[in-house]
C-alpha cells in the first residue's frame, strides 16, 4: 500500500516545491524584511511551501519568522529546518503549527550507541508533534558512522520520518541521478524529496523519480546560496516544474 497519502497530501499540486528561506541579513529587522520579500516572490510564482532555516540566521530569527507565518500567513504551508538542534526545531514546529520539519539526518550519521538514543528521541518527539518529518540519509555535510549499508539505513529511516530527503555533497550541487535512483529502488513508493541542486534544466529528469523538492540556491540571482532571491529565477523554475506535473 502506498505511503504517499500523508505528507504529499498537504499539497494541491503534484511534485510540490518547498522554497527555502535562508534568513539572510545583518540585523533582526533586515532578516525579517528580506524574508518577507522572499516569501512574496515565492508565493506569487506558485511555490507550494516555504521552509524557515537558520542557514545564515540564528534560532531566534527562525522563531521570529515562524511566529509571523502563524499569525499572518495561515494560508501558507510552512515548515522548519533548525540546523544543529533537532530538539528545538521540533519544539518550534509544534509551537508555531508548522506542517513539517526537515532533519538533515535521521539514519546513518551516528554510531550504534548514539543511534539507539536518537531512535528513542525521534520516536518520542514524533508522538508529541503533529508535523511531518522529512529525514535526510547520506545528506550533504553529514557524517556516515553507522557502518550499515545504504539499504539498511534507508529502511531504518523510513521508520523515523514521513519522507526521505536525498542530496549531493554540497549546497546547490546537483544530486546525482544514480543516487536518486538507488534511493527510489530501495524505498519503493515512500515519499522521496530532492534536497539540493534541482534546476529548471534537470527537474524533468529528477521528477521522473522523486516526489518533491526543496529549492534554495537556484532561486538566487547568482544561483548560489549567498545571493538574493530573484523573482525571475523563481518564475523560470516554476514554469519548468509545471511542465513536469
Amino acid at each position: 500500500m502506498s505511503t504517499k497519502g500523508k505528507f504529499l497530501d498537504l499539497f494541491k499540486n503534484s511534485k510540490p516545491i518547498l522554497g527555502m528561506l535562508h534568513l539572510k541579513g545583518d540585523t533582526d529587522e533586515e532578516v525579517f524584511q528580506i524574508a518577507l520579500k522572499e516569501i512574496d516572490f515565492l508565493c506569487k510564482s506558485g511555490v507550494d511551501a516555504v521552509v524557515v532555516e537558520n542557514y545564515f540566521g540564528k534560532p531566534h530569527h527562525v522563531e521570529m519568522m515562524l511566529q509571523y507565518l502563524k499569525e499572518n500567513r495561515s494560508d501558507l504551508i510552512y515548515g522548519v529546518n533548525l540546523l544543529d538542534d533537532d530538539g528545538l526545531g521540533l519544539q518550534l514546529a509544534k509551537k508555531y503549527d508548522a506542517k513539517f520539519i526537515q532533519l538533515d539526518s535521521v539514519a546513518g550519521h551516528l554510531e550504534i550507541p548514539e543511534d539507539e538514543r536518537f531512535h528513542q528521541f525521534i520516536t518520542s518527539k514524533r508522538k508529541e508533534c503533529d508535523a511531518f518529518v522529512l529525514g535526510g540519509v547520506r545528506f550533504k555535510y553529514q557524517p556516515y558512522k553507522s557502518g550499515k549499508t545504504l539499504e539498511e539505513d534507508l529502511k531504518i529511516a523510513m521508520t523515523r520520518c514521513d519522507a526521505i530527503v536525498v542530496t549531493g555533497d554540497a549546497t546547490g550541487m546537483e544530486t546525482d541521478i544514480d543516487k536518486i535512483s538507488s534511493f527510489r529502488r530501495i524505498i519503493g513508493d515512500f515519499p522521496l524529496v530532492i534536497g539540493a541542486g534541482m534546476t529548471a534544466e534537470n527537474c524533468g529528469k529528477q521528477f521522473e523519480l522523486a516526489d518533491a523538492a526543496v529549492v534554495g540556491s537556484y532561486f538566487k540571482d547568482t544561483y548560489k546560496d549567498s545571493g538574493d532571491v530573484s523573482a525571475e529565477h523563481v518564475a523560470t523554475f516554476m514554469d519548468a516544474v509545471r511542465k513536469c506535473r
